[in-house]
């Protein structure tokens, strides 16, 4: 059987926690054929970001041009973006992007600054879904937000904004609340005790998108992505890769 094929477009992590290489290996995971278009190289570890170069957006409409015109992409998941123009290149193609799963990777867990909030607001109205962890929703509106009441505001006001879904995550507290066809639900997980959670923002959204490529609905599809980044954290969780916060378990299945 063909596994369907999902696009992440995203800087690259040299450290291989987040970014690109998360992607890749989630949609690996889940079944999916995954292909890539890359919009930034890091110099990154678990210990931080040491430097970023932008890659052009012409050679990046290049690389999703490539894509788009030879393979059957089924959902999109976009992480980081820190260009202007390369935002303007996306949302260009936001009819040819099916699915489209948008991560507003905006600072790194050791608090590099990777995006800006004005670029990723740009391609909101185009998405399906839309993963903003709680600093990050609190970036794009403009104040801090710390509560599930807050977080479950946040929601409501980015859904405004166009995208079909909002899931704001909270990651270290495993209360997500997603907003969807006017309806705020609140997901409570179990609480994963690790520092090894580099990449689950970049996880989950890429597991969004496997399953929109699949044909989940999307609370199923969230769901779905809530319970793998779990199993992943847990896989991960007594890991000592680098010095710092390490990755998630991508293919810890019997967790």
């Amino acid at each position: 059987m063909t596994p369907p094929v999902v696009l992440t477009i995203a800087g690259s992590d040299s450290g291989g926690g987040a970014g690109i290489q998360a992607d890749l290996k989630t949609f690996a995971a889940l079944g999916a054929f995954g292909t890539s278009v890359i919009t930034a190289i890091t110099a990154q570890n678990t210990l931080g970001v040491t430097a970023i170069h932008g890659v052009p957006a012409d050679v990046v409409a290049a690389q999703l041009d490539a894509v788009l015109s030879d393979l059957p992409v089924a959902a999109v998941k976009v992480g980081m973006i820190s260009d202007p123009a390369v935002a303007k290149v996306i949302a260009a193609r936001a009819g040819d992007l099916p699915n489209l799963v948008i991560d507003p990777v905006l600072v790194a867990t050791a608090g590099s600054r990777l995006g800006e909030a004005a670029v990723v607001a740009v391609l909101l109205p185009y998405a399906k879904v839309v993963t903003p962890n709680r600093h990050e929703a609190g970036a794009l509106l403009g104040r801090v937000i710390e509560t599930a009441e807050e977080m479950a505001s946040a929601s409501a006001e980015l859904a405004d904004l166009g995208p079909r879904a909002v899931v704001v995550t909270g990651s270290e507290l495993a209360v997500d609340v997603l907003r969807h066809d006017g309806e705020t639900t609140l997901l409570r997980g179990e609480p994963v005790d690790t520092r090894n959670n580099h990449g689950s923002g970049c996880t989950f959204s890429s597991a969004i998108a496997v399953r929109l490529a699949a044909g989940d609905p999307v609370p199923e599809a969230v769901a779905a992505a809530k319970e793998y980044v779990r199993r992943g954290l847990r896989g991960g969780s007594t890991w000592r890769l680098g010095a710092g916060p390490g990755p998630l378990d991508h293919f810890g299945w019997a967790v």
